[in-house]
């Protein structure tokens, strides 16, 4: 038997029915049928924060979008789903690759030969009427939703009506309206499909497009809001009345937060008869997966041994059956305390060089992007306590706002406004997650105090 998959959100059906209440089956529809939801492909992605690499890894990953796109396809026909939903930015951007269009192209084709409806819209990414476009004529059976007012598609197998699906592309990248208020359940039998790209709620890691809160989306009577533009996996609203759910990007591109772990699709399973939606649940698809990987350096006593300690670490990864069959990049942090040892601080860089040779040949591929050296010394923090100095006045800051952690959020806040570009936004430029305030906290501390007793060694 199959394994189940964890569903996105709470099992809960969008319409509950009384024990009792159901009418015989072969009286209302008998058909039962599923639908795969995904956004955010962002075909042929340049892949531009992962930084310099061999030629092997980049020939990969520029293809990991468009391998992911066929992972998409064949999964929506293993799934044997009626219907296949794509919730915006599709392409990376306005200038579409011709390679992009001919491989979407080519998928939508064999989607269609076997019989699956698809709607699709554009988001900020790839706004309708932008850019050249290599394809005039969409395969029948593919809806383009246009961008002046929401469109309905009505989806039917062997003459009865499986669902209404209602979409609306963007005209523009800098979409500023509530497009989600322009949603209204239309007449007829069969499940109603909302397709949006959107920001619901003010998701502050992503551009405030189409803004939306969860009474717009209540409002619109859906049974299941199909979204896109943010990038991690998640359900906005679980049942009652309805399903709203990011799938998340289909193909992560960088280390950025919203980029890291299981990329793909999500698959609904659904009940014409009776409006019954179950708990969607996720299929990962992507080629290419971004993987964070702290490790202590305490069992390691210097930096040749930390070399073969982090080879170690990523070949343990590579087994783990979550990533069988795919390439991995990976960015080493190195933390706590090591033996004493002046050569730590420096070897960041060439201990990633040693760990690239160590993990060469691998296949799939694994590429450390880099390493990051997080140390710090041993600090006799109850000696300096009992100090009485200015070191001694640091600990104790520290330790108060650590016992308060609105007053460190502001002290955090304060910094990261007053710099010319946030500390947040230099993070995702850089395609890194943002640091915690406890985490920039500790660095700080640590980095004063090698400061300030070495400063009063010298003197």
């Amino acid at each position: 038997m199959a394994k189940q998959r964890a569903p996105v959100g709470p099992c809960r059906m969008a319409r509950p029915i009384p024990a009792g209440s159901r009418p015989p089956r072969s009286k209302v529809c008998p058909m039962k049928f599923r639908f795969v939801h995904a956004a955010d492909l962002h075909l042929d992605t340049p892949f531009a924060g992962v930084g310099r690499t061999d030629e092997s890894v980049a020939a990969a990953l520029r293809d990991a979008s468009l391998d992911a796109w066929d992972a998409l396809v064949d999964c929506t026909l293993r799934e044997q789903a009626a219907l296949l939903l794509l919730a915006g930015d599709v392409y990376d951007g306005p200038d579409r690759g011709l390679r992009a269009q001919m491989r979407l192209l080519s998928g939508l084709r064999r989607l269609v030969d076997h019989g699956v409806r698809v709607v699709m819209v554009h988001g900020n990414h790839d706004p309708l009427g932008t850019g050249w476009s290599a394809v005039r004529t969409w395969p029948a059976g593919v809806t383009v939703c246009g961008s002046d007012a929401v469109e309905s598609t009505v989806v039917e197998r062997d003459g009865q009506r499986l669902a209404t699906v209602h979409g609306v592309s963007y005209a523009r990248a800098d979409e500023g309206r509530n497009l989600a208020r322009l949603f209204r359940r239309g007449p007829g039998p069969g499940l109603q499909v909302g397709v949006l790209h959107c920001n619901v709620g003010a998701d502050p890691d992503h551009a405030a497009y189409a803004p939306c809160g969860l009474e717009d989306l209540r409002a619109g009577g859906m049974d299941y809001w199909a979204l896109g533009h943010v990038h991690r996996r998640r359900s906005v609203l679980a049942g009652d009345p309805c399903f709203a759910c990011y799938p998340g990007t289909l193909q992560g591109r960088s280390l950025a937060a919203g980029e890291l772990g299981a990329k793909g699709a999500l698959v609904v399973d659904c009940d014409d008869a009776y409006g019954v939606i179950a708990p969607p649940r996720f299929v990962a698809l992507d080629r290419v997966r971004f993987v964070p990987l702290e490790l202590d350096v305490a069992p390691w006593p210097d930096v040749a041994a930390a070399t073969q300690g982090v080879v170690d670490a990523l070949a343990g990864m590579r087994a783990d059956p979550e990533y069988t069959g795919r390439a991995l990049v990976v960015r080493v942090v190195l933390r706590g305390v090591p033996a004493a040892d002046p050569a730590w601080q420096a070897a960041a860089a060439e201990l990633c060089a040693q760990v690239q040779e160590g993990v060469a040949g691998w296949t799939p591929f694994v590429w450390c992007e880099s390493v990051q050296v997080r140390l710090r010394s041993v600090v006799d923090r109850a000696a300096i306590a009992g100090r009485g100095d200015f070191a001694a006045e640091l600990m104790a800051h520290v330790a108060s706002l650590v016992a308060e952690p609105a007053a460190l959020q502001a002290l955090l806040g304060a910094i990261d406004s007053g710099l010319p570009a946030g500390i947040a936004a230099v993070a995702r430029e850089v395609g890194a997650p943002p640091p915690s305030a406890s985490a920039l906290l500790e660095e700080a501390e640590a980095h004063c105090l090698r400061l300030l007793l070495a400063e009063g060694a010298a003197t």
